[in-house]
């Protein structure tokens, strides 16, 4: 290669870099003042950094074989900005694409697509009033449920952390402390991305402008939040002590809540939900609430969609799950079995109730799954193998072809993510925000049978799950466009 296209390459990569910089202040203030949160292919652009945005652009190529720049996006965010346009969630990826094929005037182009928004913001209309959001418990959920708000706070979101719940102990000021710097502070997910305080004689932690009011209580029992100003409040309890109905609902017998949510599968006649195939489901009557499991929301939208298209007669699940808090890190007593062994040394059999859990939010699974899990000596990021006995016949590549379709442009494009990679591994998966990400490499179809390979942040992608139900039972809606097809 002579010394000219390299030097044309560097230029168009400075090139790309400043146009890039010019977007990051246009979507800001779409976000901000229009409620608008720009996307890439389902990946949100909102306070992300110039590499972040042209890795984004990038990842179209992998997924449509379309190259995609910020230079054909460019003319879309500018346009967008000059528009007028009211709250939703606008997909520019897609647009740069559908644009980049078509061509002709922008703006033209967007009031086209964007017909359902444009002079639909109303600068002095009433958005809706803030919900108020409560986290009982603060582990390894709860300080990424924490993230996760604070991150979507403004916009239009509206639901506010307005506090955490943890039990005392004793030194206040210490304790607050060691829970900021926990949130602040993260061995798997990185640094928060902001600024954390502590004021210990209000007993609160400040995010990013976020007041956080502590709780100390051993029981919902002891609590009234309305003495804390917070009022219809949804918590989302992290602790996994209490599974039914007993137990749960002594939060809503407290003066200020109106529903609460588990992070964990739930007992007896407790909606087991996973956001995107059943939360239609829940009812005004629905006060208490399961977001199931991580395993479950991982494999469950797959499995749905591969039912939708070739029908399952039945199949096995087995789970590589990285290890958790509930086992130890050395050989100690543990009630369960294999679990007391050393988490970071060995590969431990035991058990999921995943596979029937797929029943609680797709009936049609009834009987059909068997399971099993292997925790391993990693820390975050697992993986669900479905081995399948199809009803329709396929192969690997028509198989992949429709999950990868699935991912892109359905309603399950916030659940079901794709890669099609020789060369990922699990650390590359974390932060991802679906539940389960299809890795295409390691499809196995031949005939009626099927092995299809699932990656999932049991930590990061699942509290992103529990989210979307937080936003639906607090009326948080938003429009997406480009419209799914079909």
């Amino acid at each position: 290669m002579s010394q000219q296209p390299l030097d044309s390459v560097f230029q168009e990569w400075h090139d790309n870099q400043a146009i890039a910089e010019q977007m990051i202040p246009m979507i800001g203030s779409l976000y901000r003042h229009n409620n608008v949160v720009v996307t890439m292919y389902g990946r949100s652009l909102f306070n992300r950094s110039v590499i972040r945005i042209l890795k984004d652009h990038r990842y179209v190529r992998k997924v449509e074989g379309t190259e995609l720049s910020v230079q054909d996006t460019f003319p879309l965010v500018k346009a967008m900005t000059e528009l007028n346009l009211g709250p939703a969630h606008v997909d520019v990826g897609k647009l740069g694409v559908a644009f980049k094929a078509r061509g002709g005037d922008p703006v033209a182009f967007l009031r086209d697509e964007l017909a359902e928004i444009v002079d639909g913001h109303d600068a002095d209309g009433d958005n809706g009033q803030p919900k108020d959001v409560v986290l009982y418990g603060f582990g390894r959920i709860g300080r990424i449920l924490a993230r996760v708000l604070v991150e979507k706070a403004g916009g239009g979101n509206l639901l506010r952390l307005r506090a955490i719940v943890v039990r005392g102990r004793g030194d206040i000021a210490k304790d607050l402390e060691k829970r900021a710097s926990l949130l602040r502070r993260d061995s798997v997910h990185g640094p928060f991305n902001g600024t954390i305080s502590v004021d210990a004689e209000a007993r609160t932690i400040t995010a990013n402008g976020n007041v956080i009011k502590v709780i100390y209580a051993d029981s919902p029992t002891e609590i009234n939040y309305t003495d804390y100003g917070i009022d219809n409040a949804v918590v989302v309890d992290n602790t996994g002590i209490w599974r039914d109905e007993d137990g749960l609902g002594q939060h809503i017998q407290c003066k200020g809540v109106a529903k609460a949510i588990l992070t964990a599968p739930g007992k007896g006649n407790i909606a087991n939900i996973v956001y995107g195939i059943n939360h239609q489901d829940i009812g005004e009557q629905d006060r208490i609430l399961s977001a199931a499991s991580c395993t479950t929301n991982a494999i469950v939208p797959v499995l749905k969609v591969l039912n939708d298209a070739f029908g399952v007669e039945h199949g096995h699940v087995e789970t590589v799950h990285s290890y958790t808090n509930d086992q130890n890190l050395i050989d100690n007593y543990h009630k369960g079995d294999r679990r007391g062994r050393s988490a970071p040394l060995n590969m431990v059999l035991t058990e999921t109730g995943a596979a029937k859990a797929v029943a609680k939010a797709l009936p049609e699974f009834d009987g059909k799954l068997t399971g099993n899990a292997i925790r391993v000596p990693t820390p975050n990021v697992s993986m669900a193998i479905l081995n399948l006995r199809l009803e329709k016949e396929t192969d690997a590549e028509a198989l992949n072809d429709y999950l990868r379709r699935m991912s892109l442009d359905s309603p399950y494009q916030k659940q079901i993510d794709y890669v099609d990679s020789p060369e990922v591994v699990s650390t590359d998966f974390v932060g991802n925000r679906h539940a389960g990400i299809v890795d295409a490499k390691a499809t196995i179809a031949n005939g009626k049978n099927a092995v299809v390979y699932v990656w999932y942040d049991n930590e990061f992608g699942y509290s992103c799950q529990v989210i979307r139900i937080l936003q639906h039972v607090s009326n948080v809606h938003f429009l997406k466009l480009p419209r799914v097809k079909g």
